[in-house]
């Protein structure tokens, strides 16, 4: 995979324009771009549809939670939105998934269209061991939660995982390589920490693993965004 196809430009801001803007800045340089909560729930779909239209894909970040019909129904909304990709909670649980999986296809199957690729969430990068135990109750270890949500994102049919990178070997030894692991907390070496508390720099998560890298603030935030993510890419050139 080339350098810039792994790497998910995040748009994390909340108006049209300015999300418009960074896309068509960097549309020359990258494929995929990640609409989250904050946009989403800002503008709604017209921005799916922009990007569309500019010839890039869309991960669209929105961690669907909920019973397996609502979920269902809103992957299939999705779906028909076009994206080339998005999420669920796997702590919904393995039925939801299923479901959800299930309805996909059949879908995808009727109308003849791409199926999007259907990814769920583990453990947030933000949560760290202490946090998983204090916090959510979790006394297990943090590897072993995410080993069993994987599994069960596995088996429920879903194409892959969103995990931190730090995961990442773990579950490609485990699921092989046609199980996509989608990565954020990705932090070069010379950006900023900023809320993440498990993360690697973007060569390292490719070496244990990684198929997708999400990135952000990392890019965006620099006096030079572009420059930035030139020396991302170069890093994985040979990966």
């Amino acid at each position: 995979m080339e350098p810039r196809e792994r790497i998910i430009l995040a748009l994390d801001v909340s108006e049209y324009e300015d999300a418009v803007d960074i896309v068509r800045r960097f549309k020359g340089h990258i494929d995929i771009f990640k609409i989250g909560s904050e946009l989403f729930t800002s503008v709604g779909p017209r921005v799916i549809k922009e990007i569309h239209l500019m010839g890039k894909k869309v991960f669209l970040d929105l961690k669907f939670h909920d019973i397996p019909n609502t979920v269902a129904k809103s992957a299939l909304a999705a779906a028909k939105l076009g994206v080339f990709m998005f999420n669920v909670h796997t702590l919904g649980g393995y039925q939801m998934m299923k479901h959800t999986a299930e309805t996909l296809s059949g879908f995808s199957l009727e109308k003849n269209v791409d199926r999007p690729r259907l990814i769920g969430v583990t453990i947030l990068t933000s949560i760290n061991q202490n946090a998983l135990r204090d916090e959510l109750g979790v006394t297990v270890r943090m590897n072993t939660q995410v080993k069993h949500l994987a599994s069960l994102a596995h088996r429920a049919g879903l194409d892959g995982v969103v995990a931190s990178p730090e995961d990442g070997a773990m579950i490609r030894s485990r699921f092989g390589k046609g199980f996509l692991i989608v990565t954020p907390g990705i932090r070069p070496s010379w950006a900023a920490m900023d809320d993440q508390k498990r993360a690697l720099t973007p060569r390292k998560a490719v070496q244990q693993g990684a198929d997708y890298l999400v990135i952000g603030r990392a890019i965006t935030s620099q006096s030079d965004p572009i420059g930035a993510l030139m020396r991302i890419q170069e890093e994985l050139v040979d990966l």
